[in-house]
């Protein structure tokens, strides 16, 4: 079955809610695919999501640790961080590995391009996989209070399978390497 070109949902009105420097959150009075009246609530995100994955010559990786106001719990993930919208995702990415780990890397590949929570947002991300590591001192942000632990790859995918690790683009990333070397690519 060949998927629609057009879209079933017709909007009829919308309203600005919420409005900050990075989020803007629109309600939506629409007709849903059935015809029938609805809402619906958008949050756009005004940056790009990044993500990466930095690997050593033996296989380890670094995971930043950060307390997550939104989850009220802390977190294990890999360096991520916001692109603005318009500018080079590979660059940021290079910025935020920098920042979080002190890494700089020789070689990037970009793994793969996500939505985060499709359903109600349009978050777009790039995964990038770091590799030819130096270390050199980090340099986070005033609002970040971060932990930078390496730890071998096999240690991050069980994290990963014993939901330690439950950041989507974490998962995404590390669950793309291990297929990557179960393929043979890595």
């Amino acid at each position: 079955m060949q998927h629609p070109e057009e879209n079933p949902w017709r909007t009829n009105s919308e309203k600005d809610i919420y409005d900050n420097p990075w989020i803007n959150l629109t309600e939506y009075q629409v007709i849903n695919p059935a015809g029938k009246p609805g809402i619906y609530g958008k949050v756009h995100f005004k940056n790009m999501a990044i993500g990466v994955v930095a690997l050593d010559e033996e296989m380890n990786t670094y995971l930043v640790g950060q307390y997550r106001f939104v989850l009220n719990q802390y977190c294990w993930e890999i360096p991520e961080g916001g692109c603005p919208l318009g500018t080079d995702p590979l660059e940021t990415a290079k910025r935020e590995l920098l920042e979080e780990t002190g890494l700089k890397a020789s070689r990037w590949t970009e793994l793969q391009q996500i939505h985060l929570s499709n359903s109600v947002c349009d978050e777009f991300g790039f995964i990038y996989l770091a590799q030819g590591l130096q270390q050199f001192e980090p340099e986070p942000e005033d609002t970040e209070q971060l932990i930078t632990k390496k730890v071998p790859f096999a240690e991050a995918y069980r994290m990963v399978c014993d939901n330690e690790i439950t950041d989507s683009i974490s998962i995404t990333a590390i669950l793309k390497i291990r297929l990557m070397q179960l393929e043979g690519i890595l």
